[in-house]
């Protein structure tokens, strides 16, 4: 049987004192009604970040089996914005909190969600799995591949549940397609298509609409508003100046925070088709680069990006002024092609399909897995991957060269200034934060 959630804090000692646990089915029984859940089983969430994607209805959010409890916010105006939205939406007062510690660390909190700027997932994340909470953490999962490796690490050491928020592998439509990615996933494990695959990603998937979130290189250092904690915000990342293009939505600019449309879209293109190239546990051999040379301080456009492995599969990313001859597919074997909307190559697919043995079931409710202490469908291994892949691609357009990677060792091949890019400095006292 399955150990559920509030079983294995009190094993792990961080079980709280005083609840009383009933069965689900006796509770159920008491109040007639069968789908009853108990106060002592409705899981609660804190929400790290609320300017943006953490103040969405997608996410800020409460239900009968979790809900929203704390939030936290380096500007006051944020958090202020989160509380009242939570008066209005909940008739609650959430509990508030200037540092991400303070919430990490409340006792009434299960589930950290994470959805700040890039720079502070990996820091966040090993926190908030030796505090012993679970973890929903926007992507990419972290902005350099060392700190995916913390992050592994320490959900691993700590028995930590990990989400990974990009959802494309096991739900809904996939961007362009026409289809979500299962029946791409029967097509290529059937082998009618050949071996090896391009998979190419392109303006025609919807990829470029976030293409140009670029940094700028004229910034004038500004005062800091009232109501922002700007050191906080910076954290790890080095000292630069005030400007309001640095924070909040256009961060993603800016190589110290993130990797530009790569970073932001990259793991929610990418992440796919590992499921569809069966490489969750594999990475590229090598990465190529065309683009103009990078600023060292704000990200710029690529016009492609190619990825490798060893048994000659390849991803091509498309960016500006890319131009593909002809009509393209997205993905093309030596037997078949697909292309946007599922035309295919291969003759009455969609019934060569409907014979195909569906895909191996996973864990694809979050809450289930919190509950039952089971590795979700895109947990922080799989997730690793996916996120290694954004950012060897963003050390390769940084450094504006083709780049060759060890999947063994994890590092580049002779290739000094790239492996400085794995593990990057950070501002005292985070660094041994995450150690």
């Amino acid at each position: 049987m399955a150990e559920s959630r509030r079983d294995f804090l009190k094993k792990a000692g961080l079980g709280i004192a005083g609840f009383t646990i009933l069965p689900r089915n006796v509770l159920g029984a008491m109040n007639g009604n069968k789908s009853f859940t108990a106060p002592s089983d409705q899981m609660t969430r804190g929400i790290i970040g609320v300017g943006g994607i953490g103040k969405s209805g997608l996410h800020f959010a409460s239900d009968e089996r979790c809900r929203l409890v704390a939030i936290c916010d380096v500007d006051q105006k944020h958090l202020e914005s989160g509380l009242e939205k939570g008066r209005k939406q909940f008739n609650t007062e959430l509990q508030a909190y200037h540092d991400f510690r303070d919430l990490i660390h409340d006792p009434n909190v299960d589930i950290v969600h994470i959805a700040t700027p890039s720079h502070w997932h990996g820091i966040m994340a090993v926190e908030a799995a030796r505090a012993g909470k679970d973890i929903f953490c926007e992507k990419p999962m972290t902005r350099t591949i060392g700190e995916g490796q913390k992050v592994v690490d320490a959900c691993r050491k700590y028995g930590t549940i990990f989400r990974l928020d990009t959802w494309f592998r096991f739900k809904d439509t996939f961007y362009g397609l026409g289809t979500t990615v299962e029946p791409l996933k029967k097509l290529v494990d059937s082998g009618l298509l050949g071996w090896p695959l391009t998979v190419r990603i392109s303006g025609a998937t919807g990829f470029a609409w976030k293409f140009f979130w670029t940094g700028r290189e004229d910034l004038t250092p500004q005062p800091v508003p009232a109501e922002l904690d700007y050191d906080l915000w910076l954290g790890p990342a080095p000292y630069k100046p005030y400007h309001p293009h640095r924070v909040h939505s256009t961060f993603r600019g800016y190589w110290d925070y993130e990797s530009g449309g790569l970073g932001d879209m990259g793991q929610h293109y990418i992440d796919p088709v590992q499921y569809l190239l069966g490489k969750d546990d594999d990475f590229p051999i090598k990465v190529e680069v065309d683009a103009p040379a990078q600023h060292p301080d704000a990200v710029g456009t690529w016009r492609s990006i190619t990825y490798t492995y060893a048994d000659g599969c390849k991803i091509i990313l498309e960016g500006e002024g890319y131009e593909s001859t002809g009509k393209v597919p997205y993905i093309e074997g030596p037997k078949g092609k697909v292309y946007k909307g599922f035309e295919c190559t291969i003759p009455n697919v969609m019934e060569v399909i409907n014979e195909l043995p569906d895909p191996a079931p996973r864990h694809t409710d979050f809450l289930d897995c919190v509950q039952n202490r089971q590795h979700f469908a895109l947990d922080e291994i799989i997730g690793y991957h996916s996120a290694t892949i954004v950012n060897i691609g963003a050390c390769a357009l940084r450094l504006g060269r083709t780049l060759n990677f060890d999947p063994a060792t994890q590092r580049f091949i002779d290739d000094d200034a790239a492996n400085l890019l794995i593990n990057q400095p950070m501002r005292a006292p985070w660094a041994s934060m995450i150690l």
